[in-house]
């Protein structure tokens, strides 16, 4: 996942949020990786957490080994991305992080590549579910029929 924002905006909180989701045994010890470059989490999935933002070039990234990261079937977050741009993988799912209060952010997914959308799609349901009554629908076949339609 690619994690783009202004200092501040909360990239290394939402980190924390998806190691608690992955259910990892202590959220605190996930942190900003601004000195080390690299943190590595164990959860329910490998979490990877990479942060760009001291890095003088491109190069620089791709010498930590990224793309062995990328490859892995663990969960790989980057931490102002928008630095890296041609170090990220072609599928990914972009998070713009913008903070409109003191305690507000605005979330904006980008998806890149059918799995990241059918994940962009999981996420909207849920959010969707939260404001309406629930419609079962499956994000993977967004064109299809709600489940319970016509009961």
């Amino acid at each position: 996942m690619a994690l783009i924002g202004t200092l501040g905006a909360g990239k290394t909180q939402l980190c924390r949020a998806i190691a608690e989701g992955l259910g990892i045994a202590d959220s605190n010890v996930v942190n900003s990786p601004t000195y080390v470059l690299i943190q590595e989490y164990d959860a329910r999935l490998p979490i990877y957490h990479f942060d760009a933002y001291r890095l003088a070039t491109e190069n620089d990234f791709a010498d930590l080994g990224v793309h062995e990261y990328f490859r892995d079937s663990g969960v790989c977050l980057v931490e102002w991305a928008d630095k890296v741009p041609t170090c990220m993988p072609a599928e990914q799912l972009e998070i713009c992080i913008t903070i409109i209060g003191e305690t507000s952010r605005r979330l904006e997914l980008t998806p890149r590549g059918e799995r990241y959308a059918a994940v962009a799609r999981l996420v909207a349901l849920d959010l969707d579910r939260e404001t309406k009554p629930s419609i079962d629908r499956n994000p993977m076949q967004p064109n299809a029929p709600p489940e319970n339609e016509g009961l």
